[in-house]
C-alpha cells in the first residue's frame, strides 16, 4: 500500500461536495483566459496587489489595479450588486487574492479567486498587457 491509498478516497458524494465548494470559490488561468479571448468576460478581473508602477509594468490583460486595502462599500458601488469580481496576485506565495476575496464575500459581492496568479500565467505562456489601461488578451 502506497501514501496515496493509505487513506482511502472519500466517499463520492463527499468528493461531489468538496469539489464543487472548491469550484465555487477558485477558477484557474486557463478559464480566465478563454473567457478573454471569447469575449465572455462575465467577471471583473481585479488586479488586487503591488503599486500601480508594478500593473503598468505588467498585468493580465482586462484586469484593473484595485488593490485589496480599496476595497470598501463605497468604492464597490462602480459596479452593480450582482457583479462578480475574480481577484487575483502575484502568485501561489501571496495571499492578496485572498484578502481582496474576503473583503468582497463580506460586502456581499460574488467573489472567485484566480489560482496562480501571476506566476501561473506566466507559467500557462499566457500574454501580458503592460501600461495604465488593462487592454486585451
Amino acid at each position: 500500500m502506497s501514501f496515496v491509498t493509505d487513506i482511502p478516497a472519500a466517499p463520492s458524494e463527499m468528493a461531489i461536495e468538496h469539489f464543487h465548494r472548491r469550484l465555487s470559490v477558485e477558477t484557474d488561468c486557463a478559464d480566465v483566459a478563454v473567457a478573454l479571448k471569447s469575449s465572455e468576460q462575465d467577471f471583473v478581473l481585479l488586479h488586487v496587489v503591488g503599486a500601480l508602477h508594478d500593473y503598468e509594468r505588467r498585468h493580465i490583460p482586462g484586469a484593473i489595479h484595485f488593490p485589496h486595502r480599496n476595497i470598501t462599500a463605497e468604492s464597490m458601488l462602480e459596479w452593480p450588486q450582482g457583479t462578480m469580481f475574480v481577484t487575483y496576485c502575484a502568485g501561489p506565495h501571496c495571499n492578496g487574492a485572498d484578502q481582496a476575496a474576503l473583503k468582497l464575500a463580506r460586502l456581499g459581492r460574488p467573489v472567485k479567486i484566480m489560482i496562480g496568479g501571476i506566476t501561473g500565467w506566466e507559467d500557462e505562456g499566457l500574454p501580458f498587457a503592460s501600461g495604465k489601461e488593462p487592454g486585451v488578451i
